[in-house]
């Protein structure tokens, strides 16, 4: 949001980037998400070999999730939330297990 507000679009008041991040926030996640779960699919996988890398990185994954959930279910989910939060999850367990997969070859 800092950088919509200051390089993007700046110089509206608070309320107008508050209204913009609740509507941004779930594709950023998704974007973003990819490939800091892919690091951290390498940056764990790579401590282990072939089977053990992707079970890491599952791991990281699965506890992502989890507290994930936690959060939306707190906050109350909508549909359209869920759908979005649902493609998240999916893009961000495909990239830990390549991530993870490719540490695992490495090591």
């Amino acid at each position: 949001m800092v950088v919509y507000g200051h390089l993007i679009d700046p110089g509206h008041d608070e309320q107008y980037y508050r209204d913009h991040i609740q509507v941004a926030a779930p594709y950023c996640s998704i974007v973003a998400g990819i490939p800091l779960m892919f690091l951290a699919g390498w940056w764990v996988g790579g401590w282990w070999e072939g089977g053990f890398a992707v079970k890491a990185g599952l791991t990281i994954w699965l506890a992502y999730a989890l507290i994930d959930i936690a959060v939306l279910l707190a906050a109350g989910m909508t549909a359209k939330i869920a759908v979005l939060f649902a493609i998240s999850f999916v893009t961000k367990l495909a990239a830990v297990y390549f991530g993870a997969m490719v540490a695992g070859r490495r090591a």
